[in-house]
C-alpha cells in the first residue's frame, strides 16, 4: 500500500485526497501553508504538492530528498523538472475542473484523463482512480494547458457573456445551455469543423452585423474575435470585413 503525503490543502489537494480514499493509496497527512515540509519525503512513498505553480519549485526545493520518495506536483503547464532537488520526480495533472473538493473527487474517480509524466507511480494512481493516463513532453506542456484553459476556462467566460446577452433578450439561461450540450455533443460527433454552424460559418455578415449593432461596447471585442475564429474555422478568412471602413 503506497503511503502518501500532499503539500496544499486547496480544492486539488483535497479532491485528491477524497478521491484515493478507496484505492490502494493511503493518504497520511495534508500539510498547509502554516506547516514545516521539510520532512515531507520521509515514511512515504509519495509526495504530492497540490500548490498553486508559483510556489511549486521552492516548496520541492524545502523539502528534504528521501533516496526512495516520489516528489510529484499536479501542475498542468510544468514537468517533473520542476522538482529538480529530487531524484525520483512526477508529474499528475488531472484534466478536470475542481470547483470544490466534493465535485473534484467525484470528477478524479469518474474516468477523468491525466497528463503524467515521470516515476511511474504516476500511471499506477491513474489506473487505480479508474482514469485514462496520456503523456506531454516537457516543451509541450505549455501548449497542453493553454488547450485545457481555452477549453474550459475561456468557455466558462464565454458562456458568462451568452448569459448576460440573453438576459438583454429575456431568454432562459437554461435553453442556452441546452443548445451548448447539443453543440459539444456535435463536436464529439463531427469535429469541431463539421459541427460549425451560424452566421460566420455560411458567410453571412450582414446578420454578424446585426449582432454588433445591438450588442453593448463592452461585448463587441468578444464577439468579434469569436466571429473571426469562427471564420478561420470554416476557411472563410478572407471573407472578414473591414473593421476601420465600417459594416
Amino acid at each position: 500500500m503506497p503511503r502518501l503525503r500532499i503539500i496544499g490543502p486547496g480544492r486539488a489537494g483535497l479532491s485528491l485526497a477524497s478521491a484515493l480514499a478507496p484505492t490502494s493509496f493511503e493518504v497520511v497527512e495534508i500539510l498547509g501553508r502554516n506547516d514545516r515540509v521539510e520532512s515531507a519525503a520521509s515514511g512515504v512513498d509519495l509526495v504530492v504538492i497540490a500548490t498553486p505553480d508559483s510556489v511549486i519549485g521552492s516548496t520541492a526545493a524545502s523539502i528534504r530528498p528521501e533516496s526512495t520518495t516520489v516528489v510529484a506536483h499536479m501542475s498542468g503547464v510544468h514537468g517533473p523538472g520542476l522538482l529538480g532537488p529530487h531524484e525520483l520526480r512526477a508529474a499528475i495533472h488531472p484534466l478536470v475542473a475542481l470547483p470544490d473538493a466534493e465535485t473534484g473527487a467525484e470528477r478524479l474517480c469518474s474516468g477523468a484523463w491525466f497528463a503524467v509524466a515521470g516515476h511511474r507511480i504516476a500511471r499506477r494512481m491513474v489506473d487505480e482512480l479508474n482514469g485514462h493516463a496520456f503523456e506531454v513532453a516537457d516543451d509541450k506542456r505549455a501548449h497542453y494547458h493553454a488547450s485545457a484553459v481555452i477549453a474550459s476556462n475561456h468557455l466558462v467566460a464565454l458562456l458568462g457573456q451568452a448569459e448576460r446577452v440573453a438576459l438583454e433578450a429575456g431568454v432562459p439561461f437554461d435553453a442556452i445551455l441546452d443548445l451548448v450540450r447539443a453543440t459539444v455533443d456535435n463536436v464529439a460527433r463531427l469535429g469541431p469543423r463539421a459541427a460549425l454552424t451560424g452566421p460566420a460559418a455560411r458567410g453571412d455578415e450582414s446578420t454578424i452585423s446585426r449582432h454588433l449593432a445591438a450588442l453593448g461596447q463592452g461585448e463587441r471585442a468578444t464577439y468579434e474575435a469569436m466571429a473571426a475564429e469562427a471564420r478561420r474555422l470554416a476557411g472563410r478568412v478572407d471573407s472578414q470585413p473591414d473593421v476601420a471602413g465600417g459594416r
